[in-house]
């Protein structure tokens, strides 16, 4: 299936006009020119690279090993697009993560694993603190409370009137009676909110670190629990807050939408990247390819980020001044290093025996938390990167996905994700050199080597990408993987701007439909989808 979909978008382009097209051939671009094509507009979606997908792809870097590059986790991917598109039918399969998390402390052999299990969970807890866990599930419910709520918001095209319509819209969605309590959870420091129900540290930093992922900023950062609340939306299927890995790894996603896509008509051309986007008086009507291959439409998507969008492939000129500083004023901050290795062997953590056979266990299946036993150690570690320099001892977030799902390396061998943090864009004492970073992962493979004695002597190779090559490689501006940070100034109706109506811009016909857009990043979909209904609507008028 995968052949047969590149030989498709490898196709030259048999017409020049088309009723949409959308630049980038990311998750949410491909969603979006689903639901166009369903709805009768003939679509084309151009992508630079040679593969779609954006961030969300499978790469063999390493002869025989499969890497989910860059996004690496399914979660948050919304149950009505995988049933509108069919996506099981188009080869999406996933295994579920029974256990979520791995959190073992270097100064003995102890540990706590995080279980779909309550009781499992609750045990684990206990060894560190009775009162946490006995408050853990209360926890749980007190978040998801505010997470389904937060939930039904993002398939919500943000209304563009007043921020009065905004509160109308909690009122109506229930949230309003606890508006103080929601307020509380969306602009307080994470660890204000974890403080109030747990005293154990490794409890705490665990939890942690869901606040902090891919932000510029730490736990104890005033609004970090709002991205605490982000990662505790969704599921997969039918089964509520649940993760899993995507078998094949995240690029089947990307070709499950892109095969669905091609099942309902729409084109889809790789190694096409847009050099322009062609308006005239003030109505796209066009883009123009690198290679001078002009295609026509008025309406014209992009998945780019609105850096890319209006700086870089629009004439910027065109767009009212405000819009202008607006947009040149996005906070793309990002921290993230993220490492992918290709091991001839499963790790072995101190005090854990592997499974028969050195087989995969628990700990190794879900997502696997080191130099992560405080949130003290989460704020240093941001502190360090403020200084402008890679912290000294980094949050490192490994997952070992072909634990559970053995497409992905030679029999016996597998392959481990590392989403690393903290580090800056650019260095104050120089630029991201290949002599840097393999520095920079010897000093990570060490560190690792403290928690699973051995690790370094099992690596077989590595593809290491620091902000630029993020930025570089899959067109996300500053390395941020949201396609902007997700403070609270960028997010609902002032993503990325209040100053026109969600996903329109000033230039008539023009629409954004990625991440950077509400409700923000994650292979959520919802970006992508709710753009179409946009257009839908806007072509109805």
């Amino acid at each position: 299936m995968a052949a047969n979909l590149r030989q498709i978008t490898q196709r030259a382009l048999s017409r020049r006009k088309f009723d949409a097209i959308v630049i980038g051939g990311g998750h949410n671009g491909l969603i979006a020119a689903t639901y166009l094509q369903k709805s009768g507009l003939d679509t084309v979606v151009v992508e630079k690279r040679h593969l779609v997908g954006g961030a969300a792809v499978t790469e063999e870097i390493i002869p025989g090993y499969k890497f989910s590059r860059c996004s690496y986790v399914l979660a948050l991917l919304r149950p009505d697009i995988i049933r509108d598109l069919e996506l099981v039918k188009h080869g999406l399969k996933w295994y579920y993560r029974e256990h979520g998390s791995f959190t073992p402390l270097i100064d003995s052999h102890r540990s706590l694993i995080m279980s779909s299990d309550p009781v499992f969970t609750r045990n684990q807890i206990a060894q560190f603190s009775e009162s946490d866990a006995a408050n853990f599930q209360p926890y749980e419910e007190w978040l998801s409370k505010y997470a389904r709520h937060m939930e039904k918001l993002l398939d919500v095209i943000p209304p563009g009137e007043s921020k009065l319509s905004y509160l109308r819209m909690l009122s109506a969605r229930g949230l309003l009676p606890d508006l103080h309590e929601f307020i509380d959870l969306l602009t307080s420091p994470a660890t204000k909110i974890l403080d109030r129900w747990f005293e154990s540290e490794p409890l705490r930093a665990t939890l942690a670190t869901d606040s902090v992922i891919g932000s510029w900023h730490g736990p104890s950062t005033p609004g970090s629990s709002y991205v605490l609340l982000h990662h505790v939306m969704g599921g997969i299927g039918e089964r509520e807050g649940a993760w899993g890995y995507v078998e094949g790894g995240m690029g089947s996603v990307s070709n499950a939408i892109a095969r669905s896509a091609l099942a309902a008509g729409a084109t889809i051309k790789t190694d096409a990247g847009v050099d322009q986007i062609n308006v005239k008086d003030n109505k796209v009507c066009g883009v123009t390819l690198h290679d001078g291959t002009v295609i026509e439409s008025n309406i014209v998507l992009s998945n780019a980020t609105p850096k890319v969008t209006f700086q870089d492939i629009l004439d910027t000129s065109i767009l009212p001044q405000e819009y202008q500083t607006h947009i040149k004023t996005i906070d793309y901050t990002s921290p993230v290093f993220k490492l992918n290795v290709a091991m001839d062997r499963i790790p072995t953590f101190r005090g854990h025996a592997n499974g028969p056979g050195e087989t995969a266990g628990p700990q190794h299946q879900g997502t696997i938390h080191l130099n992560s036993e405080s949130t003290s150690m989460v704020d240093k570690a941001f502190a360090d990167a403020c200084q402008g320099f890679a912290s000294d001892r980094p949050i490192l977030e490994m997952t070992i996905p072909s634990s559970v799902d053995p497409t992905l390396a030679p029999e016996g061998h597998h392959v481990a994700s590392f989403f690393i943090q903290y580090v800056p864009f650019s260095p104050a004492d120089g630029e991201w050199t290949q002599e840097r970073k393999d520095k920079f992962v010897k000093k990570v493979f060490s560190q690792v080597d403290e928690y699973a004695p051995g690790f370094s002597e099992s690596v077989v190779g590595y593809d290491a990408l620091a902000p630029p090559d993020l930025e570089r490689i899959f067109g996300l501006t500053g390395g941020n993987i949201y396609q902007g940070s997700m403070g609270l100034d960028q997010l609902f109706t002032q993503r990325p701007t209040y100053l026109t109506p969600a996903y329109t811009t000033p230039v008539n016909g023009l629409y954004l439909c990625g991440a950077s857009t509400h409700p923000g990043g994650g292979v959520l979909g919802a970006p992508g989808r709710n753009c179409s209904k946009v257009v839908l609507q806007n072509r109805r008028k």
